[in-house]
């Protein structure tokens, strides 16, 4: 048995914070991701540094935000120079990662993981070096190997799209895949202290797999936004609601060329001209929750069969949320609280668990506590807190303010088409926001800024910013903002308030 504790770290792709029973999903079938909640810390609001892949991914992995680790949108690189917390902890520690990487060179080991086990290969085209173009990912050859032919060509080479994976058995999903293959790093290396990363890319879109049938589409619950236009909200939000409702007014199903239905995208495989269609998409996608939860049992399950499940730590979270046809949107891009808001679940057996940790956190702050817990040094350049105090009872979240950013567009790059000229226009615009409180703050020099009461208003229905009663509320949340982006080194310009 190793004398140090041991850290795995799971990561699911676009799972919104309400897809868990412990966040009030009492009728989604995740039994394995129940039973870890019940021994778990459940954080009550994880809010993301910003809701898109890789910006989140580089906060999740480096303790820093987005703006300071450098890559603010997707298909940037980590320089390799910033540091992961795989080269943050002790060097007794062996390291692997498992899975969806989505901060350049996929295939390639880096950042101090001794394993790598790669799963995507739609990357192809931002690798650095030309010799990567000659290599697949490890899911892909382990799909060869069951018999399968790619049939997508990127950058030279066919790959499996995530549409053809959808479209896979069960056993062979990203997840299955992933989730055998932590299970034999875990026996492998039962005997040292390790830390592994498993990041799988369900329920991320195309809303379609094996299990599409597990749910009927017109019991699946849907809240009072569901399909409803974000009146009084910023132009990017009712730009984007508008451009969907369409196919709903008009009854046309969007031809191929459109985003909601391009190769890959989050509408493929699915009509969106209904109601029906929207609950149907819907459904589905709350089903690959499932193929989530099998991965987490497996992971679990060889913890207890290797008998260090006492001695290590388990944390579950997601990179961002989905829309999902709230406020009439789809994807993520956002910071209503179905894009910016994910589960975090802490399971430290050593400490405590089973326990609801009211407040509002960061996942800023996930790398430095991961750090303490395992009795690491927290470097000084992180810009995140270490909440392990929270953990122990010791301190609250009450005065914990958390802060989320967009950054729309890079010198060297822009967003990919997303629907219409006006929404790549408007989501070029940086956006800052601030949850103290439970209130919301949104704010962008070039859009109608947004205030939310989240307590009384929890669906973001009523949007107070020119609401002169409180004035002074926003006054005081914009100097939080201020003040963080002078901590940070931020220098996204803001609306004068």
């Amino acid at each position: 048995m190793a004398d140090r504790h041991n850290l795995v770290v799971i990561l699911s792709d676009q799972q919104r914070y309400d897809t868990m029973a412990c966040y009030g999903n009492d009728w989604i079938q995740t039994p394995r991701l129940n039973a870890l909640a019940d021994e778990s810390f459940v954080f009550e609001a994880p809010y993301v540094t910003q809701p898109v892949c890789t910006p989140s991914r580089v906060s999740l992995l480096t303790g820093l935000y987005p703006h300071a680790a450098g890559p603010i949108m997707n298909k940037m690189r980590l320089d390799p120079d910033i540091p992961v917390i795989a080269e943050m902890v002790s060097e007794e520690y062996h390291c692997g990662y498992y899975g969806k990487w989505h901060l350049g060179d996929d295939l390639e080991s880096q950042h101090g993981f001794h394993e790598w086990v790669s799963s995507e290969d739609g990357h192809r085209p931002e690798y650095t070096r030309r010799e990567y173009l000659r290599r697949m990912s490890d899911y892909h050859r382990y799909l060869v190997d069951q018999g399968y032919e790619p049939e997508t060509e990127v950058a030279g080479e066919k790959i499996f799209d995530a549409f053809q994976r959808a479209e896979l058995p069960e056993e062979h999903q990203m997840a299955a895949f992933l989730g055998r293959g932590a299970a034999e790093f875990i026996g492998r290396n039962k005997d040292r202290p390790f830390v592994l990363y498993v990041s799988t890319f369900e329920p991320h879109p195309p809303f379609y797999g094996p299990l599409n049938d597990l749910y009927d589409p017109d019991d699946i619950p849907t809240g009072p936004t569901f399909l409803q236009r974000p009146e009084g909200g910023s132009l990017v939000n009712r730009a984007r609601a508008d451009y969907n409702l369409q196919f709903i007014d008009t009854g046309v199903t969007p031809s191929p060329d459109e985003y909601i239905v391009a190769a890959n995208a989050a509408g493929l495989g699915n009509e969106v001209t209904t109601e029906s269609d929207w609950l149907r998409m819907r459904a589905r996608y709350m089903a690959n929750m499932t193929l989530v939860d099998r991965m987490v049992g497996d992971i679990t399950d060889a913890l207890e069969r290797a008998g260090i499940a006492d001695n290590t730590a388990v944390v579950f979270t997601s990179d961002h949320g989905e829309m999902i046809g709230d406020h009439a949107m789809l994807e993520k891009r956002s910071f209503y609280e179905e894009a910016s808001r994910v589960p975090l679940l802490i399971r430290a057996p050593w400490i405590g668990g089973g326990d609801k940790v009211p407040g509002s956190i960061s996942q800023i702050d996930l790398v430095p506590t991961l750090l303490d817990l395992l009795d690491d040094d927290i470097p000084v350049h992180l810009q995140g807190t270490s909440q392990l105090g929270v953990l122990k009872g010791e301190e609250t979240l009450d005065d914990n303010d958390v802060f989320i950013q967009w950054n729309g567009i890079h010198p060297e790059m822009e967003d990919r088409h997303l629907g219409s000229a006006e929404i790549n226009r408007m989501l070029t615009l940086p956006w800052r926001s601030v949850v103290s409180d439970r209130w919301k703050l949104n704010l962008c020099a070039g859009d109608q800024c947004e205030l939310f009461d989240l307590r009384s208003d929890p669906h973001e229905m009523n949007n107070l910013f020119n609401d002169p009663t409180h004035r002074d509320r926003i006054r005081d949340m914009a100097a939080r903002v201020h003040t963080w982006q002078v901590r940070t080194g931020d220098t996204a310009p803001l609306p004068s308030v």
